[in-house]
């Protein structure tokens, strides 16, 4: 029996230069939950949050990157990186089909996503919302939205 690890789906999560700890540990919580595979953030570093009641810097892999360009030179093999931003570029988080093997990357509130976050960014979403939400309840909804039964880009 062989497997094929590009057919095997997996997903992480993470911020870049999150804005307050408490988005972080809430984020992680969410990312638990809804079948995330590892999460990351990318600037701040990360401390023990009281909103990571489920301590889930314990349960699956946490990777911390000084800059974006460390986190892109890691990114796992056969990933695709998909920018979560309130852009008029962006795609409709509505109609995206998710890539089987992704890592979604968030912004801090206040800057969003870095301008080479978005210019390396495979694909751009967005959800319609009129003003930008907390940073760990827009992760949460896209890691909802992977959950949909909607077909997968391969």
């Amino acid at each position: 029996m062989s497997l094929d690890n590009f057919e095997h789906e997996f997903f992480g999560i993470g911020i870049q230069n999150g804005k307050t700890p408490e988005n972080l540990g809430a984020l992680w919580r969410s990312a638990q939950n809804l079948g995330a595979s590892f999460i990351f953030t990318i600037g701040n570093r990360y401390a023990k949050q009281s909103s990571d009641t489920h301590q889930a810097v314990k349960t699956m892999p946490y990777f911390h990157y000084d800059t974006f360009e460390a986190f892109y030179k890691n990114l796992p093999k056969g990933a695709m990186l998909v920018g979560v931003e309130l852009a008029s570029e962006a795609v409709a988080l509505e109609t995206f089909h998710h890539p089987r093997r992704c890592v979604y990357l968030l912004g801090a509130e206040d800057h969003g996503l870095s301008k080479l976050a978005r210019e390396k960014s495979h694909h751009l979403v967005r959800f319609a919302s009129i003003k930008s939400l907390n940073v760990a309840i827009a992760g949460s909804i896209v890691m909802y939205d992977r959950n949909l039964p909607k077909p997968r880009m391969t």
